[in-house]
């Protein structure tokens, strides 16, 4: 099979590799499309992005199964042709978070694309407990949005959001740009997006945000008394100070983003989150029992029934010829992109 290969940071090849052998509880997914995350953007790029190499990235995707071990095949919970999407995370079920359930805290956790070989190929191999089936009339395109769309909602779940909130989301990234329709189902008055790129504020329009900020000076005049939630999901460090200036009395602030920065809050941010009683949550990834948690199923019933919108994010479907250079045009940012989706199997 085709994969994009990381062979060492900045040099990814496209090139003929083995089709992996399924084990008796794992299936053979082709792979109809995988996402690009922004954590493999430093991943490929940068030094000690990967935890060893030769690696193929990639985690959020989708494909149909072809073939099935023995095992699985048996306990026919799984068919060949079936769409499925899958959970990257693959927890070791024996630590103390993972015997609560809390699997996005797993202590000894394996991962598409990081730590074993993802989805920027042809083929994967996928363990039975993270094969999620989904409605066969599902595009195969939005069940690869579910992990972006899952982690949102995990982060939102992290607040006490509640009708009538005023919320504030800081970037305007697929991931923020979910937290935007998650805040407007759950009912919120008003919802601010908050970007520097005025196209990312436009999308973010488009997902039902009521206002938009393209400057800090801008949030700051329209945030009066401050916001009951605010969700950071750029995870650079001025987003950061500024989602905690933007909390109201007794608000929330949960972040997402993942920094690779120092993070130092100046003394005026600090006293604000400090007298004005602040509550700032971390969210990890997306996973909750029974895994891979509600917040996957809940995604998928909206992204099947249509209550979450997915089509106006993508800026980019590309064979996995592009793959090489379009991922050195995100590190650079030499090129606008939202969701960028890759289709192995449509070269």
């Amino acid at each position: 099979m085709r994969a994009a290969v990381l062979h060492a940071p900045g040099d990814i090849r496209v090139e003929e590799v083995p089709v992996p052998e399924p084990g008796p509880n794992d299936a053979l997914v082709r792979v109809a499309a995988c996402g690009v995350c922004g954590s493999d953007i430093p991943r490929m790029l940068r030094p000690g992005g990967s935890y060893h190499l030769p690696l193929i990235c990639g985690h959020e995707f989708s494909g149909h199964v072809v073939a099935l071990g023995d095992e699985l095949a048996a306990a026919g919970t799984v068919q060949v042709g079936d769409l499925v999407t899958v959970p990257p995370l693959i927890p070791c079920e024996k630590c103390g978070p993972c015997q609560q359930g809390n699997f996005s805290l797993c202590e000894d956790y394996d991962y598409f694309g990081s730590r074993r070989p993802g989805a920027y190929a042809q083929y994967a191999t996928v363990p039975a407990r993270n094969l999620m089936v989904l409605p066969a009339d599902l595009d195969p395109r939005a069940a690869a949005m579910l992990d972006p769309a899952a982690i949102a909602l995990h982060a939102v779940w992290r607040t006490r959001l509640r009708s009538g909130h005023r919320v504030a989301v800081v970037g305007a990234g697929p991931i923020g740009l979910f937290a935007v329709q998650w805040a407007r189902i759950a009912g919120a008055a008003e919802v601010l997006a908050i970007d520097l790129n005025e196209q990312k504020t436009a999308m973010a329009r488009e997902a039902g945000a009521t206002h938009t900020a393209a400057s800090p000076e801008e949030a700051r005049e329209l945030a009066g008394a401050g916001y009951d939630v605010i969700i950071e999901s750029a995870g650079v460090p001025p987003t950061i100070e500024q989602a905690v200036t933007l909390t109201a009395r007794h608000g929330e602030a949960v972040f997402i983003g993942i920094p690779h920065d120092p993070v130092v809050l100046p003394k005026s941010a600090f006293g604000h989150f400090l007298r004005r009683e602040v509550t700032l949550h971390g969210a990890w990834n997306s996973f909750s029992a029974p895994f891979p948690g509600d917040e996957w199923r809940t995604a998928a019933r909206a992204m099947a029934s249509g209550a979450l919108a997915w089509k106006f994010m993508i800026t980019h479907e590309l064979g996995l010829d592009a793959l090489p250079g379009t991922m050195h045009q995100l590190g650079d940012r030499s090129v606008f992109s939202s969701k960028v989706l890759f289709l192995p199997n449509e070269d």
